[in-house]
C-alpha cells in the first residue's frame, strides 16, 4: 500500500471504523533514519495504529521500532511480503523469507528495545521455495524469535518475472496452506490477507483464523468499512453515512491545508466513497479533474458532494 494509506488516508479510514486496526504504508528505516521528512506523523485519532517497517539491518530494525513506540505506535509489524524489484534492492520485503534467521535476529533486537508487540507480515512462499515446509519452517523460526503475531498474505511471491501488481494475482491463492498453519502453530496470532472482498468473506475466515487484513479493497470501496464495527466487532453504534464522512472531513482537510498540504493529497484518497451510488462516476470526475489544481479548496468537496443522490438507504 506503498503512497496510499498515510496518514489523511487513515484519518479518513477511521471515520468509518472506530475498530479496524490501520497500518501505514510501508516505510524504511533508511528513510526514517535518514530522510528529510517525518515518516512516522500520524494524526492521534487513527489508533490503533500499527507501523509497517522496511529493513533487515537489526540495529536499525531496533532503532525504529523504538522510535516509534516513543511516537505512541501500538505495534511495529515487519514487511516480509514485498516482491517489488526496489524492496528487493534494499534487503527487505519478500525476499527475507529466504533469510528466516536473519528476520529472527530482526525481530529479537527490536523486542529488546521495545515494549510494544513486534509482528510479521508475510507471504506463504517464493519463487520455486513454495512448499509448505519451508512456510512452516520459516514461521517456527520467527515463533522461536518470540514474534507472537503473523500476517499471511495467501499467495507466494515470485521475486523476479512479475509485477508488485501481477503478484497479487497470478500466483494462485491457498488459504488451506494458511488454516495449516494455524493448526500447526495454535498458539501463535494468524491473520490472513490475499482476494478478500466482503465482509462475508472474511466472517468465513475467521471461522479458521484470528483475523483479516483487507487492504485494496477498502482503499477502492472504502464504504466497506462502514460495516465493519457491526458485523466484525459487534458494535451497536450507527455508522456515519458517506455524507457525515465529508462534512467530517472538511475541517481536517482545511487544518492541514493550513499546515501545507493540498487539497489533493487528501481528496485522492476519497474517490471510491461513493462507489456504486448515483453520482459517484461524477464525484469523482469532478475531483479527479479539478482536485489536483493548486487553487482546489474545500468548497469543491462540498461541489462534489451534492452531485451525489439522496443515500438514505445507505443510514442504517
Amino acid at each position: 500500500m506503498l503512497d496510499w494509506t498515510d496518514k489523511h488516508c487513515r484519518y479518513f479510514h477511521r471515520l468509518l471504523s472506530q475498530h479496524a486496526v490501520l497500518y501505514t504504508e510501508m516505510v524504511t528505516t533508511g528513510a526514517i533514519i535518514h530522510g528529510s521528512g517525518d515518516y512516522l506523523a500520524f494524526n492521534e485519532e487513527e489508533h490503533p495504529l500499527v507501523l509497517q517497517l522496511g529493513g533487515s539491518n537489526p540495529v536499525d530494525m531496533a532503532h525504529c521500532a523504538k522510535l516509534a513506540q516513543q511516537r505512541g505506535y501500538d505495534a511495529v509489524n515487519i514487511n516480509v511480503g514485498c516482491p517489488s524489484d526496489r524492496v528487493q534492492n534494499g534487503m527487505f520485503g519478500a525476499c527475507l523469507m529466504a533469510q528466516p534467521q536473519l528476520v529472527a535476529d530482526c525481530i529479537k533486537a527490536m523486542q529488546d528495545a521495545v515494549d510494544i508487540p513486534v509482528t510479521v507480515k508475510t507471504r506463504i512462499g517464493i519463487d520455486d521455495s513454495d512448499d509448505y515446509q519451508f512456510l512452516q519452517d520459516f514461521v517456527a523460526a520467527v515463533a522461536d524469535a518470540g514474534c507472537q503475531q503473523l500476517i499471511i498474505h495467501a499467495r507466494k511471491a515470485w521475486l523476479k518475472g512479475l509485477s508488485p501488481k501481477e503478484n497479487r494475482e497470478v500466483p494462485p491463492l491457498n488459504y488451506q496452506r494458511v488454516y495449516q498453519l494455524k493448526q500447526d502453530f495454535p498458539q501463535l496470532d494468524i491473520s490472513i490477507n490475499g482476494g478478500i472482498k466482503t465482509l462475508q468473506q472474511a466472517r468465513e475466515q475467521l471461522q479458521y483464523l484470528d483475523g483479516v487484513m483487507v487492504g485494496r479493497e477498502a482503499y477502492s470501496n472504502p464504504l466497506l468499512l462502514s460495516e465493519v464495527d457491526a458485523l466484525i466487532y459487534g458494535s451497536t453504534a450507527l455508522p456515519l453515512t458517506p455524507q457525515q464522512v465529508v462534512q467530517q472531513m472538511l475541517p481536517y482537510i482545511e487544518r492541514q491545508m493550513q499546515q501545507g498540504a493540498r487539497f489533493w493529497h487528501i481528496a485522492r484518497h476519497m474517490l471510491g466513497l461513493f462507489q456504486g451510488v448515483p453520482g459517484a462516476r461524477q464525484w469523482r470526475r469532478l475531483l479527479s479533474e479539478k482536485g489536483h489544481l493548486a487553487d482546489a479548496t474545500p468548497e469543491l468537496m462540498l461541489q462534489a458532494l451534492a452531485l451525489i443522490k439522496p443515500l438514505d438507504n445507505l443510514t442504517n
